[in-house]
């Protein structure tokens, strides 16, 4: 018996679930673009074999060991490695075992979907998973880890991926992105340009990053010139790797547009390490105005994801470092952090930038509004805590009647679960079927505009918007 039912996420109502089902025909098999994630680029130059079922979906996967910490699970008994090295669970099947007990908590969650959706789909399982069936998905899921086909080159081809970004600090020697364009496979993997660790005064090791930036570039970093000078010319190196974009994950949507000389003078009071709290927020939304002028320069792509207060639990960040699911979302202002930016310029036609959303009271009130006014401005997708079908659908109702759809940039997964990548695009593509047909069947969208729109929705406006 299937894991997931044909018409999930379609409407209930006849007519309109009918011309859902006809326009998720016409694109459930169309590529897929993955414009912004999080896969290790390392897997596809390497092509190794995932090393068993609980390092493939449980140990690396935030969305899953938040859900089993929120229990009381020990994140160590998930085998979640520990910043100081110490000891955590290393047995894959006692880790796959205890994740298996514990999966009726990912009952109704999009987590749930994704899983059971490469459950079926990628390793062809009909039976639910729990403590009874952990032993056969274990044995089942290695030995299909061990076979060629299982490998992440092949999984990629069998997804029908045209293209993916992975996502790189700016110092990053990209290593990897070169090995897998010197292997001679074609599959067409790019990186995204990350500057927030020489960027951010407040990150870890931010002078030492700015002084690495220098010797990388041969650029004088204790100046401000040779700053910007250094982040264009590891722009360009980036590009060099295929890089369409870059990607900016601030607290918040702040930007600035100081005087060169103010500038300049908090860049040296941030590389001494004596910026105020005030100060390192000013110069992290200056630098988002520096980054959309060099985007004009030289046609990359920004995103900017605002909105998060990052690894919340300080014991946790102690413990297991950054990125160990607690990051929460908060309340973010768009309409006045915007302002000095989009003075300067989002008057522009040729600068793209991407705004992404944890606030979603910001959708009607701020970012559709602001989408559908500046030519500059692009939303993306609903987002992480609400990269869900009710987080989807409350996107499109909340901004299609201000910004319309061609000032969205359709979907992008934003994972690091490589086998969740066509589960999450199978939801957006339904989703967005089912809320096309409910226009069509209201009398609010032409039933022979629908198809292409659904298109669009899936597949064009990712690949225009990002390049690709």
């Amino acid at each position: 018996m299937p894991l997931l039912h044909e018409d999930r996420l379609f409407p209930v109502e006849g007519r309109a679930r009918d011309i859902a089902r006809a326009l998720y025909a016409d694109i459930r098999d169309l590529p897929i673009i993955s414009p912004h994630g999080h896969t290790d680029p390392r897997w596809y130059a390497e092509n190794a074999a995932f090393p068993d079922p609980a390092q493939l979906f449980v140990t690396p996967d935030h969305y899953v060991f938040r859900m089993l910490c929120s229990q009381g699970i020990a994140l160590a008994d998930l085998g979640v490695p520990r910043a100081d090295g110490g000891p955590v669970e290393t047995d894959g099947r006692k880790i796959w075992r205890l994740f298996a007990q514990n999966y009726h908590l990912f009952r109704g969650t999009p987590s749930q979907m994704w899983l059971d959706y490469s459950f079926q789909h990628v390793f062809g399982i009909d039976r639910r998973l729990n403590l009874d069936s952990a032993d056969w998905y274990y044995d089942h899921i290695a030995a299909c880890l061990a076979k060629p086909e299982f490998r992440p080159r092949a999984l990629f081809e069998r997804f029908n991926i045209e293209a993916i970004a992975t996502t790189e600090a700016a110092t990053d020697d990209l290593r990897w992105h070169r090995m897998i364009g010197e292997s001679g496979w074609t599959g067409r993997v790019v990186t995204a340009y990350r500057p927030d660790g020489v960027i951010d005064p407040e990150a870890d090791g931010f002078a030492e990053n700015v002084a690495l930036m220098g010797e990388q570039t041969g650029e004088d970093t204790t100046t401000w010139a040779g700053y910007l000078n250094a982040h264009r010319a590891r722009r360009a190196y980036f590009k060099e790797f295929g890089a369409t974009s870059s990607d900016h994950g601030h607290p918040t949507a702040r930007t600035e547009d100081l005087p060169q000389a103010d500038a300049g003078a908090l860049f040296a009071k941030a590389l001494r390490g004596s910026c105020t709290t005030q100060e390192a927020d000013v110069f992290r939304a200056h630098m988002l105005t520096e980054m959309a002028r060099m985007s004009l320069d030289d046609g990359l792509v920004m995103q900017i994801h605002a909105g998060s207060h990052r690894n919340h639990s300080d014991p946790v960040k102690a413990m297991y470092g950054r990125d160990k699911g607690f990051d929460i979302p908060t309340r973010t202002d768009y309409v006045t952090a915007l302002r000095p930016l989009l003075n300067a310029v989002g008057m522009r036609a040729d600068l793209t930038l991407i705004l992404f959303t944890l606030d979603e009271t910001s959708y009607s009130r701020e970012l559709a509004p602001l989408a559908g006014a500046y030519p500059c401005l692009k939303l993306g997708p609903a987002w992480w805590f609400h990269d869900s079908p009710e987080g989807m659908r409350r996107f499109r109702e909340m901004t299609t009647e201000t910004a319309g759809f061609y000032n969205t940039v359709g979907f992008n997964d934003d994972t690091r679960a490589f086998c969740s990548i066509p589960a999450r695009h199978d939801v957006a593509r339904r989703v967005d079927c089912a809320y096309l047909a409910t226009l069509v069947a209201t009398g609010r969208l032409s039933e022979s505009d629908a198809p292409e729109l659904a298109h669009d929705l899936a597949y064009g406006l990712a690949k225009r918007a990002y390049n690709l």
